[in-house]
């Protein structure tokens, strides 16, 4: 959405808000600022990892060293937290809710009949991603309901923990870029370091802001050996955009993870 941290803030600035013909008739955005103004100043959970997906080694390392590099600038780099909600649990219910919201729905009737005959013939120990999203294609109304309760006790536990730390690094992507493929998405996959991966998997790291409504900013860490880019997500605490823009920018312009154009543009 932008090159620079700051063309973000002002993006967010210039965008942000309730439509005035809506909720603004009565309701205003005021966002709070940035927690700190010195990059030192920032606690940072790190997490290189996830249980449901692997992670390229190349992705894993420039977290590593970007945490590293942020640890001698004085920032407080933590790599666990007993606070911390199990990241396993959060994908499963997020993937769940998705496809219970957003591709069941606009399936054909043939299609999502088959697809939950799919899902009834799982065996009850099967908890992949791929039959989380089965069980979410037909889950009833009262399944949803359920779902959305458990919901509202993971995003509440995430949200607590930033009172402990002020952002969270991790990958935004398994994976540095990888090329188009326009085969059935069901039918994609992707090496991993030798692992055959669904392309759908990919999400996995996208569950933890967008499952629990946090800010997330990505920002470009490092390039593959194959010089492809490699992306990190800052995280922040609900509706602190500008901690998470701000830490972008502190990173942007002292360590040098700015935007390059690609060859050829």
């Amino acid at each position: 959405m932008a090159r620079s941290a700051a063309d973000l803030a002002l993006q967010l600035d210039v965008l942000a808000g309730p439509d005035e013909w809506a909720e603004g008739v009565g309701y205003r955005l005021s966002l709070p600022p940035p927690r700190h103004d010195r990059l030192a100043d920032f606690r940072i959970l790190v997490i290189g990892e996830h249980p449901l997906c692997p992670t390229a080694a190349s992705v894993i390392g420039a977290v590593d060293d970007l945490a590293e590099r942020l640890g001698k600038r004085g920032c407080t780099i933590l790599r666990s937290s007993a606070a911390m909600p199990d990241l396993a649990d959060t994908t499963r219910l997020y993937v769940e809710l998705l496809a219970a919201a957003f591709i069941g729905p606009d399936l054909p009737p043939e299609v999502r009949q088959r697809l939950a005959a799919e899902a009834a013939a799982l065996s009850t120990d099967d908890d992949s991603l791929r039959a989380c999203r089965l069980c979410g294609i037909s889950m009833p109304h009262n399944d949803w309901v359920m779902a959305t309760r458990t919901r509202f006790g993971i995003t509440a536990r995430w949200r607590a923990l930033f009172r402990d730390i002020d952002a969270i690094l991790c990958p935004a992507m398994p994976t540095a870029a990888f090329p188009h493929d326009h085969s059935p998405i069901d039918e994609r996959l992707l090496d991993i370091d030798g692992t055959a991966a669904r392309y759908a998997d990919q999400i996995v790291w996208a569950t933890i802001a967008t499952l629990n409504g946090l800010p997330a900013t990505t920002l470009p860490i490092a390039r593959s050996p194959d010089g492809l880019p490699i992306g990190a997500q800052l995280i922040g605490a609900f509706l602190e955009d500008r901690t998470t823009i701000a830490l972008a920018g502190m990173i942007e312009c002292e360590l040098g993870c700015a935007f390059t154009r690609p060859p050829g543009y």
